[in-house]
């Protein structure tokens, strides 16, 4: 191209973008600044040594260990010898964009106090069953609602405590936080809310409140939102803050309810306030997918991903409250509730984006490669000197994904602000780079022009967004989706894609209703052989469409969302049976904590994949 015509299209560039961030804190700019935007990986759910079930399951990483580790270095994990020299070692095979530390905030002072030496709580019943009997400490700390005598008067002694790990979490995130031009990696501070749905919570910058609000003081999210209102969004400075609901799958369907504390049904302030507060929803982590359920009414034959047997996390423990998921323990399902709620109330309170984490319990942001999986501390249990013979996670468990972000720069303002419109994505773990857009005059040769995006910002709008029924009019909307398969590393080349899907929602009376289509694909399914791992067709490169909804009727409120699938590989299941040299054909080989192994509920393939925040279009009305 010649200086004029570079000029012409970077002025084009530059006018299709859309609005920039805005800065709240004192920083180099990033050289490296995108106006359309590019992505970046992260992790948004992180546990180490503070967390109680982390800590009782032998994790001794600091949270400054933890972002080492995300960006790049190695780590050592249990099991630990006499020495104190860890029997394990991981490492990232790329470092992560961006992390973020969010130690559960219940009984930060509590393990403070267990766990220091010179404190008189420390030779406590509570705490020397901590140090001795660490996993029936766990159930037994975690069932107390009432407050243990070492905390002294008013709780005075836990309370103080509470603020040693919260101020050592801040201090890690701001040492590990590039704020230099280079723009390197990026930390957000935050923390867990463990109520009876758990939540994370994500600040904006360095400005946070005094302590971490958690559960044992607020047990519902909407006292969770009214001190963080008050001590955050509307005290003096910068402070802004955003709670991500996590692991509904699990949730018993406490996080997609329209009621109060008090059951009360929501009104439209309540909605607005639920969208102002949680804008987003994690629906891949390592105890598993809240997409969708194949046990459910859905008709989607790759629903089944990385489902989890139970509805309740409960039910682990105690097998009587074991019960098949609701289909409202659901993320597609939560999309029509909430357009449900919009015919109802007015507004809808879950117009919500999407992301993935791990919700390690190591400490290891990003860890989510299904080879050589460590587990998450042993299945939960604590690990001696040596490793047990058996699997190191419950089958039903994986590897955990990762938070994509649409951002100018990889800097805590433009990654918050990403997350706060919703310009977000989730992947089970790859790299998967994918993109969606919607709109009435999105052209339908997008996919063959050098500026998808720059016209997707000019004439649709980006995942995340609404569809102006205005600008719509009669017209059907156009979804324009594309994916780039993970490109991998040098010596361990990403996977393929197979299949480019929509997923409409929508709501007829007051049934949910949902549609998923195909609208690219490779043209074969790659064969795995699970002895082997081997695989055979590499599947796509990238894969894109624009597609026209043929069934959109203008006065039916809708949600559209982007899956991206990649072609077959090997379960981290299957890689470790294999090596463990469990041959269900041959029982002596199965051995007494491999039994799992040979479960045929459990597959020995996966597919990986992506999911878009979703788009939504409402009348006029």
């Amino acid at each position: 191209m010649t200086s004029a015509t570079l000029l012409l299209v970077a002025l084009a560039v530059t006018a299709n973008a859309p609005p920039p961030f805005a800065r709240t804190e004192s920083r180099e700019p990033c050289a490296d600044y995108t106006p359309l935007r590019r992505p970046l990986f992260g992790d948004l759910h992180v546990h180490t040594r503070y967390s109680l079930d982390a800590s009782t399951q032998g994790t001794r990483t600091t949270p400054a260990q933890a972002y080492a580790f995300a960006r790049g270095e190695a780590l050592g994990i249990q099991p630990w010898d006499d020495s104190g020299t860890a029997g394990r070692q991981v490492q990232l095979r790329r470092p992560l964009d961006f992390a973020a530390v969010t130690d559960h905030a219940e009984l930060f002072g509590e393990t403070t106090i267990c766990n220091d030496r010179e404190h008189p709580g420390h030779s406590s019943l509570m705490c020397r069953i901590y140090r001795g009997w660490p996993r029936l400490s766990f159930f037994l700390m975690n069932a107390r609602r009432t407050p243990f005598s070492f905390c002294g008067p008013e709780q005075a002694a836990c309370i103080a405590a509470d603020a040693l790990p919260w101020n050592d979490m801040q201090a890690a995130a701001e040492a590990a936080y590039d704020r230099s031009a280079a723009c390197r990696f990026t930390t957000l501070i935050g923390y867990e809310w463990t109520g009876y749905a758990h939540r994370n919570v994500i600040f904006r910058n360095a400005t946070v409140p005094p302590i971490a609000p958690s559960s044992a003081e607020l047990p519902h999210e909407t006292l969770l939102w009214s001190e963080l209102e008050r001590s955050c969004r509307n005290a003096p400075g910068a402070c802004d803050f955003i709670v991500i609901p996590h692991n509904s799958n699990v949730s018993n369907a406490a996080t997609f309810q329209t009621v109060g504390p008090d059951g009360t049904a929501f009104d439209g302030a309540d909605a607005r306030r639920r969208m102002a507060n949680e804008p987003l929803v994690e629906i891949m982590q390592h105890k598993g997918s809240s997409e969708c359920d194949r046990g459910s009414a859905s008709e989607d034959e790759l629903c089944g991903f990385e489902n989890v047997p139970y509805g309740d996390l409960r039910a682990r423990f105690v097998p009587w409250l074991d019960a098949p998921p609701a289909a409202t323990n659901f993320a597609r399902t939560g999309l029509g509730v909430g357009l449900r709620e919009q015919l109802s109330i007015g507004v809808n309170p879950f117009e919500v984006g999407f992301i993935g984490s791990t919700d390690t319990h190591l400490g290891t942001p990003g860890l989510v490669y299904e080879e050589d999986y460590p587990g998450h501390g042993g299945a939960g249990l604590p690990i001696g000197s040596t490793l047990p013979d058996r699997l190191l996670d419950p089958i039903e468990f994986n590897p955990g994904g990762l938070a994509a972000v649409w951002a100018e720069e990889n800097s805590r303002d433009a990654i918050f602000a990403a997350l706060r419109r919703r310009e977000t994505y989730a992947t089970s773990g790859p790299r998967i780079v994918v993109r969606l857009f919607a709109g009435a005059d999105l052209p339908d040769d997008l996919c063959e022009r050098a500026d998808f995006a720059a016209v997707g910002y000019a004439d649709g709008v980006p995942m995340g967004s609404r569809l102006d029924a205005a600008v719509l009019g009669d017209r059907a909307p156009k979804l324009a989706l594309r994916a780039l398969k993970d490109p991998g590393t040098g010596d361990r080349p990403g996977t393929g894609l197979q299949r480019l899907q929509i997923v409409k929602v929508w709501v007829e009376g007051e049934q949910i209703r949902e549609r998923v289509v195909d609208v690219a694909s490779t043209p074969q399914t790659a064969a795995v052989d699970p002895a082997t791992c081997r695989t055979g067709d590499d599947g796509a490169a990238q894969l894109c469409a624009v597609w026209t909804d043929p069934e959109h009727r203008a006065d039916v409120p809708s949600a559209y969302y982007g899956r991206v699938v990649e072609q077959p590989t090997c379960r981290w299941s299957t890689r470790a049976c294999g090596a463990a040299g469990v041959d269900c054909a041959a029982p002596a080989t199965i051995r007494s904590g491999w039994e799992d192994c040979c479960d045929p509920t459990f597959p020995k393939t996966i597919q990986e994949r992506a999911w878009t925040s979703p788009v939504w279009y409402s009348p006029e009305k």
